[in-house]
């Protein structure tokens, strides 16, 4: 069954220190157009991440959002500036020497006061746990948005089979009235040439023949042929577990262009009409088209 280019789905995963969060989300597309938004520590992760992706979804425009979560220890951690402080501690001894003063070494916490001495950095991250984890919480992330996927395309696909159900009705309608044409065609062209001539004798040879033609110009069995061909390989489209979303506008494209010549060769009244529905059916088509992956 078909599946549709819009859905969401979310995955949390855990290796070792690094736990990770991600969102995904799809909208309609023509291609499929990755987009991952991740933490700065882990660029490098970016390209994997798009492979995977691309892996499972074949078309749509897809954000993948993820979160590095600070876990069980600290994000940031302390770092001392062992020989900047022992030049604060060399000179306090100076400075107590200079000035005559009792010499008493400098506390440890008068040193890590100083200005520099103690900082906050980073902590630095383990890609290979960081990387396990992403993979995990992209691939129930992916789960997810597939089956949310899958349960929109089965509505999509219901639809779309009750209009091509109706293309169907719309096309055998068209087959049973086109015959008539040419009758009335014959009937008013034979009143026209009697009112003309008056008493005067219509050679039915040369009605026949302007019928013949008439006919052949109004002829729409091939353009109801191939509509019919066509609606046969979208419903199998339809029914079918590949991505089939861009083979689907083509087919829907060629319909259109069927019904287009069927309207502009017959000038019955009621095949015009028929024509408008089917027109409006197909673009009613495309739209739902366009969801489908």
């Amino acid at each position: 069954m078909i599946r549709s280019m819009t859905g969401f789905g979310s995955g949390h995963a855990k290796a070792g220190e690094e736990e990770i969060s991600v969102e995904i989300r799809s909208v309609n597309a023509k291609f499929c157009e990755v987009k991952v938004r991740l933490p700065r520590e882990l660029n490098a992760l970016e390209n994997d991440v798009t492979k995977q992706v691309k892996a499972r979804l074949q078309r749509g425009g897809i954000e993948v959002s993820i979160r590095r979560l600070a876990g069980e220890r600290a994000a940031v951690m302390p770092r001392v500036d062992l020989a900047l402080a022992q030049e604060y501690a060399t000179l306090h001894m100076q400075l107590a020497h200079e000035l005559e003063l009792p010499v008493e070494k400098p506390s440890v916490t008068a040193i890590l006061a100083a200005e520099g001495v103690l900082t906050l950095e980073e902590r630095p991250t383990d890609m290979a746990m960081a990387g396990e984890a992403l993979q995990k919480a992209t691939e129930a992330a992916l789960n997810e948005l597939s089956k949310m996927r899958e349960r929109e395309g089965k509505s999509l696909a219901e639809d779309l089979l009750a209009r091509a159900s109706h293309l169907r009705e719309h096309g055998t309608a068209i087959g049973k009235q086109a015959p008539k044409v040419v009758a009335i065609y014959r009937e008013r062209l034979t009143a026209r040439m009697k009112e003309l001539l008056g008493d005067a004798t219509v050679d039915p040879a040369r009605i026949a023949q302007e019928a013949a033609l008439f006919a052949d110009k109004a002829d729409v069995a091939e353009e109801l042929t191939r509509l019919t061909s066509h609606l046969d390989q979208f419903e199998k489209l339809v029914l079918g577990d590949e991505p089939a979303g861009r083979r689907m506008e083509f087919l829907v494209q060629e319909m259109m262009r069927e019904v287009n010549t069927t309207g502009s060769k017959s000038p019955s009244a009621e095949i015009a009409n028929v024509v408008v529905e089917l027109k409006a059916e197909l673009e009613r088509i495309r739209e739902q088209v366009a969801n489908v992956e």
